[in-house]
């Protein structure tokens, strides 16, 4: 990733499913949009990104192309009915294919948390029917959690790594990564499904801000305090902790949704703050998890760099 840090300017989300060139490695890695990441390191890397939709009163959306945060953000303001839905077998078919024909060996497939979405049983399924061999990992994450996963195997792939260590590679990654999040309100992740009635009432009777993380895979209440203030300092502050493990340096990534500025002053204390840091992305989330959060979000994710596994000799 060095050469490509994208500092604390956003970066425009990739828009469209790259025809992947002449392979460097022999190992071809796939993701869904839900990762996030920048337009210019899913072209630097030739990943293969399958969409996820936003669905808004009833019309479905490819938020790749046709559906951004902007828009999520404006329909749930007003109260329109907003879901998200899972990619078909047959749009992560086609990504394996493509990788197929430009002369790849395998796929890995790295997507966001089985525990929140359909998207991983799809590449599942798709998988059984690919020319070539395909690997399909659960990142047990979303946003720049998966992202960073990604950008690992892929690293290991275009290094020429094999299909097992570019899998080793995503989840050794995956693993070591935290995501800490606050909403303003619990009410749209309530919509979703992604959190419990109960908790979503008990959060705003008490007329707390909710701060949260992903943990085992599922979106969990990690602390509540009386002000957004203190919800950005908490998270300010405990990623300046979780970062101080990392004795091969982290990459750091802010979300946000609708709060831009809020977000752009995060990452500069940041950057200021965070001993070993390599890269930091200053990255508005898209319309899928857009839906489920809300605008106000904002979110950090922790992601210590890991050595690459070198396989025992036989």
């Amino acid at each position: 990733m060095a050469g490509l840090v994208a500092g604390i300017t956003e970066w425009p989300v990739a828009s469209t499913l790259p025809v992947m060139p002449a392979p460097i490695g022999q190992v071809a890695v796939v993701t869904d949009s839900t990762a996030y990441l920048p337009s210019g390191l899913v072209a630097a890397y030739h990943l293969g990104l399958v969409p996820l939709h936003v669905v808004i009163d009833g019309k479905a959306y490819d938020e790749t192309s046709q559906a951004d945060a902007a828009m999520v953000a404006d329909a749930l303001r007003r109260h329109r009915a907003v879901t998200t839905s899972r990619p078909g077998p047959q749009a992560f078919l086609e990504a394996y294919r493509a990788a197929a024909d430009q002369g790849y060996q395998a796929v890995v497939s790295v997507h966001l948390s089985a525990q929140m979405s359909g998207t991983y049983e799809s590449a599942c399924a798709a998988a059984l029917e690919a020319p070539v061999p395909v690997q399909v990992l659960d990142s047990r994450l979303l946003g720049l959690g998966l992202g960073f996963a990604v950008l690992s195997a892929a690293t290991a792939a275009r290094d020429g790594a094999t299909i097992e260590q570019v899998a080793w590679a995503a989840l050794d990654r995956a693993a070591a990564t935290s995501v800490y999040f606050y909403v303003d309100t619990l009410e749209y992740l309530r919509r979703g499904g992604r959190i419990g009635a109960a908790r979503a009432w008990l959060g705003s009777a008490l007329a707390v801000k909710p701060l949260l993380r992903v943990e085992d895979g599922q979106i969990a209440l990690w602390e509540k305090v009386r002000t957004s203030t203190r919800a950005v300092a908490r998270l300010e502050d405990e990623a300046v902790a979780a970062a101080v493990e990392a004795a091969d340096g982290v990459d750091i990534g802010v979300h946000h949704l609708a709060a831009a500025e809020r977000a752009a002053a995060l990452g500069e204390r940041l950057r200021s703050r965070v001993q070993g840091l390599k890269d930091l992305y200053v990255q508005e989330v898209g319309a899928v998890i857009g839906a489920h959060v809300g605008p106000g979000m904002l979110a950090v994710v922790v992601a210590p760099r890991v050595p690459l596994r070198v396989p025992p000799r036989s």
